[in-house]
Order: structure tokens, then C-alpha cells, then sequence
């Protein structure tokens, strides 16, 4: 029967038709017909479904956060929301998912979720990294970094990022450290920095050479890390001024971009990036390890016009809220979601300065992360299938 309706039409009217069916049930369409499954899994196929035309109505909010289970023992949990009149609804619109291997200590509250790229997003820890398709539930975890840190020293991770090289059509990982001497023999002045390059299409981790030692040392956020126009960019200082540090995946060479001229080192503030209408963003909040002082603290939102050009920094909005610990990601560009220093996700209308709670929506401190997400059926190809 599926074959006869194939026959039917042309292939690119089936295409068409296709596109517009949620995942869910193509990944059942699949089941129906060896035609019908060899459609869907075409190249052709996941990429026309990948840039289908789509509106914010078919977003949904993929929530990671760490349960503590036992005394020394957290469980991180993967949740899929979506929201009800802007509101986002506390029943998941899938079941939740517990997140293999990463960490399950106290350590959780540094577990990092990159991305989404193509519908692919990266979950990682200081040790383990996950390659991850929630849509499909295919995952992979990606062959760990050989590098043995020579006696005498340790190895500092400092970055990890994660996106797509449009030159080579293939994914990377970025891995960044510093490589300091280990007591008694530290010397703060030798340090070298650490560069090491995953690629998806050969399966391997390999070390950039000629990197440049006077690099802007990067500072770890919850929300620090973002892929943007082919690009990963962190959170960065340099003598004492902040930047933002860039990472091009095709040329493989760091610049960096300054920052608003209020930006200080000394000013109390710490640092997030997300973006805003289609527009890299600076959001500035309250050091959380500084002493509140509500209602004379604010979470400043600052917009970047004209990608890397500096003077073209623009505070758009600005809102008082409870004292948070981070900024977590902007959603249909005027939703700003937080995490409280009590491990509560907070949310913040940019256009209205409405604070809200979701007290149902909690985890372990820190250990709250959040991506704004739209279905894809992008593949993870396993390694049979890379040799």
C-alpha cells in the first residue's frame, strides 16, 4: 500500500509532503515500507528536512538539570518542555531521559550542554563526551583524548566547544587547556596552552600546532560558550579587560572581540553569551559570589549590530530579578531564562521585566542548563560506518 502511494507521485512531491510531518511519525513511516524508510533516511531527505521552514511554535526547550539521589550521588536528567501561551508547561511533552555516563558528583554542576547544531547537541563533563540527537535518542560517546600530562604537571581544562565546519561538511570538537606545573613545582609564569581538535569524519582527536601563548585566558560560565557564523565563542580576559574569545572551526585560528567599554574587570559583573535576534549577546548579571543587594542590581542585555565590530555594542534591555547564579539562554527573543543561586529556573521577560518562578523545574545548584531546540534527523553515524 505505501509503495503504491509512493508511485503515485513524484518523488519531490513526496519530499514535500513529508517535511511537514513530525518526527515522531516518521520515524513510524519508516516501519511501513523498505521505500518509504530509504526515502527518509536520504541525504536529501534530512536536509531538506533540516531547513524546512519552520516558526517558534515548533521549539522545544530540552532542560538538563542534576537530582541528588543519595547522599554523594546525582542522577542528571533530560527533560523535553514546550510551552502553553508563553508559559512553559510542566508536563514533558516526551519522557525524561537519564544522561549516560557524565559524572554523577558534586562535580554535575559543571557538566556542559553545547549546541544545538543541525539538531546535534554535545553533553560533557571533564572526562566523557556525548554526541547526541534528541529527536532519534541516538548518541555516541565520542573516543576520549590520549594526551598523558607529562610528570611535573597538570592539565587545566579551560574551554570545550562544539559546532559544524560548512568548508569540510563535518562536525568538530574543540578542547582547550593549560598545561601548569604541578606543586612543588608550580610556577605561575609557565604556562602553555592546549589545543586539541575532534573530528567526526576520521573519529580522532588531534593537537593544533603554532598556538598563539598569549591567548586571553578563558573564564567558565554556565552560559559562556556559543556557535555562531562558523565560529565558537567564549568568555575571555586579557590583561585584566574582557573579551570575547572566537574559535573559527574552518581556518582554525582564535581572534577575539572586545566588549562593551563598561565592561570592567573590576566591575562586580560576571558573563554570558546567547543570541538574540539572530544577533550574538552579552548578557552581564551580579557576580552570584558577591553579597546581594536587591533592587540595586540589574541583568543587563547587551546586543552586538554588526558582527565583530566592537563599537557596535547596544544595551537593549535591562531587568531586576532574584539573585541568580547564571543566565541560561534567551527564548523567542524576549524570554530570558535563569538559574537562581537555589537551583530554580527563573524566567524574565525582556519586554515587560515580568520575573517568574518554576519551582517544579529544580535540580542540584549550577547544575541547571538549558537549549532551545527543534527536531532534526540529523545522523550520528557509528564507527563502522566512518572506517
Amino acid at each position: 500500500m505505501a509503495d503504491e502511494i509512493m508511485k503515485m507521485y513524484p518523488e519531490d512531491v513526496m519530499m514535500h509532503i513529508l517535511t511537514r510531518i513530525q518526527v515522531k511519525s516518521l520515524l513510524r513511516l519508516k516501519c511501513v515500507s523498505k521505500t518509504w524508510c530509504a526515502l527518509i533516511n536520504s541525504s536529501t531527505f534530512i536536509h531538506i528536512h533540516l531547513n524546512r521552514t519552520t516558526t517558534t511554535k515548533d521549539e522545544l526547550i530540552l532542560f538538563k538539570r542534576s537530582i541528588k539521589e543519595e547522599p554523594n550521588k546525582y542522577q542528571s536528567t533530560m527533560s523535553f518542555l514546550f510551552d502553553v501561551d508563553e508559559q512553559i508547561d510542566h508536563e514533558p511533552i516526551f519522557p525524561d531521559l537519564d544522561v549516560p555516563y557524565l559524572t554523577t558528583t558534586f562535580a554535575c554542576m559543571f557538566h556542559r550542554l553545547l549546541g544545538p547544531c543541525n539538531g546535534l547537541i554535545v553533553l560533557t563533563d571533564s572526562e566523557f563526551i556525548v554526541l547526541f540527537n534528541p529527536t532519534t535518542r541516538n548518541y555516541r560517546l565520542l573516543e576520549p583524548n590520549t594526551y598523558i600530562c607529562p610528570f611535573g604537571f597538570y592539565q587545566d581544562n579551560s574551554g570545550v566547544g562544539f559546532g559544524f565546519d560548512w568548508i569540510v561538511n563535518n562536525y568538530k570538537v574543540i578542547s582547550v587547556s593549560e598545561i601548569i606545573g604541578d606543586p612543588p613545582f608550580y610556577d605561575f609564569h609557565f604556562r602553555k596552552w592546549k589545543v586539541d581538535v575532534y573530528d567526526l569524519i576520521t573519529d580522532s582527536w588531534r593537537d593544533l600546532d603554532n598556538i598563539n601563548q598569549q591567548m586571553p585566558k578563558m573564564h567558565w560560565y554556565a552560559c559562556s560558550e556559543v556557535f555562531y557564523k562558523g565560529a565558537i565563542h567564549w568568555i575571555g580576559t586579557d590583561d585584566a579587560i574582557f573579551v570575547v574569545l572566537c574559535f573559527d572551526l574552518s581556518s582554525e585560528i582564535f581572534r577575539s572581540i572586545l566588549m562593551p567599554d563598561c565592561c570592567d574587570y573590576f566591575d562586580g559583573k560576571c558573563y554570558g553569551l546567547v543570541l538574540l535576534n539572530e544577533s550574538l549577546t552579552l548578557v552581564c548579571y551580579p557576580d552570584p559570589g558577591n553579597d546581594p543587594q536587591p533592587g540595586k542590581e540589574s541583568t543587563d542585555v547587551w546586543l552586538m549590530n554588526e558582527y565583530g565590530i566592537n563599537k557596535t555594542w547596544v544595551k537593549k534591555y535591562s531587568i531586576r530579578a532574584h539573585p541568580i547564579e547564571s543566565p541560561l539562554v534567551i527564548w523567542r527573543d524576549h524570554v530570558l531564562y535563569l538559574q537562581s543561586q537555589c537551583g530554580v529556573l527563573i524566567s524574565g521577560d525582556l519586554h515587560s521585566e515580568e520575573v517568574k518562578e518554576y519551582n517544579y523545574l529544580q535540580g542540584f545548584p549550577r547544575s541547571l542548563r538549558i537549549a532551545v531546540y527543534k527536531e532534526s534527523l540529523t545522523p550520528i553515524p557509528n564507527r563502522s560506518e566512518l572506517e
